[in-house]
């Protein structure tokens, strides 16, 4: 049994947001518009040189006026212009053929239709939040004398035992805006000539956030799963 880690290919892409489609049966599909690429890459990286694999890509065109002197000498060497955008994206570029610095990525180059991908990007933020909101909690009884704490989280501990709040417990806090990453979503359509793939559900982030979009890594099959429940 293998130990190394799988990393898969990827992309860079824009959230546009969501809406349905409709497939030959007339199934109404709610999906998420997402605009996937073109990528370029700006660097490579090797296990000779760091130690792992991966590629630097750039998404998003920015004018170069808008960047300091580091970033227009790093943008330099790719050749491509600048990018509002710059992720690495861990994968064995040898086998890829992702080589050549400038070399332009897109949608279809990668992916295709009806295959399972995994979407990282940052959920939406919803500020400062109570259990109720934060972790879905119960809650305290409406009646039984509950008074002005009935959306409260109720005992947190013991003065005994463990005579102190054990961390991670459930309590008030920040709630989104943080790394998210949703498995084994289905690209239901793509249109190629404008970089846009239709992704089944929802996906982490706002209308016009940054998504970044692999290969399942760990593929789903829903035929085997009905034939195990």
């Amino acid at each position: 049994m293998s130990t190394e880690k799988k990393y898969p290919e990827g992309l860079l892409g824009k959230k546009l947001g969501m809406t349905q489609i409709f497939t030959e049966d007339g199934t109404c599909v709610p999906v998420t518009v997402v605009q996937l690429g073109p990528c370029y890459i700006l660097d490579v990286r090797t296990k000779e040189n760091n130690g792992y694999s991966g590629v630097s890509l750039g998404f998003g065109p920015k004018k170069s006026q808008r960047c300091n002197k580091s970033e227009v000498g790093s943008f330099a060497k790719a050749g491509k212009g600048c990018f509002y955008h710059v992720e690495e994206v861990r994968c064995d570029a040898n086998a890829l053929g992702w080589t050549n610095l400038g070399q332009e990525l897109k949608a279809q180059d990668v992916f295709k239709d009806g295959e399972q991908v995994d979407v990282s990007g940052v959920s939406i933020g919803r500020g400062f939040s109570g259990v109720v909101r934060r972790f879905k909690v119960k809650g305290q009884p409406a009646t039984r004398g509950t008074h002005e704490y009935r959306r409260h989280i109720g005992a947190i501990g013991c003065r005994k035992f463990p005579g102190r709040v054990w961390k991670n417990l459930k309590m008030p806090g920040r709630h989104g805006n943080a790394n998210t990453t949703v498995l084994n979503l289905k690209i239901v359509g793509m249109r190629p000539e404008d970089n846009v793939v239709f992704i089944k559900g929802g996906i982490p982030g706002s209308k016009g956030s940054l998504v970044v979009i692999r290969k399942a890594k760990r593929q789903y099959d829903e035929a085997s799963a009905k034939r195990a429940a």
